[in-house]
């Protein structure tokens, strides 16, 4: 076993100095199932026992098992039934509110968590459909439609006569307190256990319960989407997560270009992935071998990317809970960019100790609209007051990174000295990749070259070493080096072709160097 160096064996454990938010008690949760499917129960029960919820908290009632229901059936069978329960089991008192509205003004149920089998989608009313749009599906929504998430609406379940075409502003969005906070009774928080299978839904739970007790580690991947000024908030949230994870030590990756991470990217250690701008999943999701981490949040923002969630090979939300993320944001129709969640207020949320239920809705500046939390909302990736032993061989190279920024983030130069040396001692690549990427941020391309090369020596799986190859080529390729990235592209070619991932070479290829178009043929002219 490599010995440690020195400095990082003197502390041998470490505790994120966060302001804790206030846990959420078993008995604030509520869980929503359909009782006409017998695995929607089965959930139910499996997350009930999983997180201590009461009995008494279970609600089952007769929905359609179907994706999408009307809003007739929606009040019908779901709204209404529920919120009766809400009242005769004496969960909230509802009263007329500043607003002119009945509302909870007391609220003992904080969290609100739908099943599989529960549908999540609630159908535009048909004679608002612009007639243009109507043989579309999804069809081109606009602002002045009724169509929506089914837990985006059950968010105000409480609260009587909202008008229900357009959003309704978010009372939570921004917000930094802790939804048991006494004065955030008028609405609830809802996340959904739902996706591709009820097995998978398990695998949410039980993930999310394991990767508390060790806290998320692992690298950050970050896409943005570079396509002018219609994309400057998107690509702008998603640079702030990386700052966000700079002192913190994260190792990031960022694709700074108009394509997204190309066909079968050699992604891996994948803790956290924010993307935009693509319809359907593509990528390292097109690897049949990628998987995320245990307990990644993983999300790909789209207008419609949890249209069809519970299908593993459309759109992103169902691919990427197949794929192993544990939790993932979704728009189920078109949400329009400004009312989406902002990626960088979810992260610092997550980041700050919430859990991703409270994360999400400080993050989204509309409801009854569009958006849908996929994963146990009770989660928190980045439990508060978590300690951490650098003794233990398991994600050790992530902590020592964390270690290091704790210590010596405010001197760099020492920073990096100890950091070199301990991936030397370590034979760490994840170290000397962290380094090469810390390098690029700080603008010195020439230094993070020989980090990724060292990388690539330490490394022992050619998937890896194929990331620090694609690495420097990103260097050539950001500075206009258009040749130079060519070139060692054509050598990684055959190096890596036995591999899945040695497909992002051709693609990338492909793209900084398109093939010529076949030539046009040409026929003897036709007699007139």
């Amino acid at each position: 076993m490599n010995r440690l160096p020195l400095c990082l064996v003197l502390a041998l454990s470490s505790t994120l100095l966060l302001a804790a938010p206030k846990p959420v008690p078993p008995e604030a949760v509520v869980i929503l199932y359909n009782s006409a499917e017998a695995e929607s129960k089965i959930l139910a029960k499996h997350y009930a026992a999983a997180r201590k919820i009461p009995r008494e908290n279970l609600v089952g009632l007769p929905l359609p098992k179907t994706d999408e229901i009307s809003r007739l059936d929606y009040v019908a069978q779901l709204r209404d039934p529920l919120r009766r329960i809400f009242d005769e089991r004496k969960w909230w008192q509802r009263a007329k509110g500043a607003s002119g509205l009945v509302e909870p003004i007391s609220n003992s149920i904080r969290f609100l968590v739908t099943m599989r089998g529960v549908p999540f989608k609630i159908a535009r009313t048909p004679d608002t459909i612009p007639e243009k749009s109507r043989a579309r599906r999804p069809f081109a929504a606009d602002m002045k439609g009724n169509e929506a998430s089914v837990d985006s609406e059950l968010i105000l379940l409480g609260v009587e006569g909202y008008p229900l075409v357009g959003h309704i502003n978010n009372p939570y969005f921004r917000r930094d307190e802790s939804i048991m906070t006494p004065k955030n009774t008028a609405f609830l928080i809802v996340g959904r256990l739902d996706g591709p299978s009820f097995t998978l839904c398990k695998r949410l739970v039980d993930d999310a319960l394991a990767v508390e007790k060790t806290g998320l580690w692992g690298m950050a991947y970050l896409d943005l989407a570079k396509k002018g000024a219609n994309y400057e908030a998107g690509d702008t949230w998603i640079e702030n997560v990386g700052k966000l994870n700079k002192p913190l030590g994260i190792p990031t990756v960022f694709n700074r270009h108009r394509d997204t991470f190309v066909t079968n990217y050699p992604m891996r250690e994948a803790a956290i992935y924010f993307g935009w701008y693509a319809g359907g999943r593509n990528g390292p999701l097109l690897n049949e071998d990628f998987s995320f981490r245990q307990g990644a949040v993983a999300v790909h923002l789209h207008s419609f990317s949890a249209f069809q969630l519970r299908d593993p090979q459309k759109r992103w939300s169902g691919p990427i809970l197949s794929k192993g993320a544990a939790a993932t944001l979704g728009n189920v129709y078109e949400p329009f960019l400004h009312l989406t969640h902002y990626f960088d207020i979810f992260h610092q949320r997550l980041l700050h100790g919430y859990t991703i239920g409270e994360a999400a809705q400080m993050a989204i500046p509309g409801i009854s609209w569009q958006g849908v939390l996929l994963g146990d909302p009770l989660y928190r990736p980045f439990p508060p007051a978590l300690a951490f032993d650098l003794k233990e061989r398991e994600d050790r190279d992530f902590k020592v990174l964390r270690r290091g920024f704790d210590q010596w983030k405010d001197d760099p130069e020492t920073l990096v000295a100890k950091l070199r040396t301990a991936a030397n001692k370590m034979n760490s690549g994840i170290i000397f990749e962290a380094l090469g990427l810390l390098a690029r941020e700080n603008g010195q391309e020439e230094q993070a070259a020989a980090f990724f090369t060292s990388a690539s020596d330490k490394y022992h799986s050619e998937v890896d070493r194929l990331r620090q190859t694609l690495n420097i080529v990103d260097i050539y390729r950001t500075a206009g080096n258009k040749d130079a990235a060519i070139l060692l592209l054509r050598e990684a070619e055959p190096r890596f072709a036995k591999i899945p991932e040695g497909k992002a070479v051709t693609a990338l290829l492909n793209i900084i160097d398109p093939p010529a178009p076949p030539p046009v043929k040409i026929g003897p002219k036709k007699s007139r």
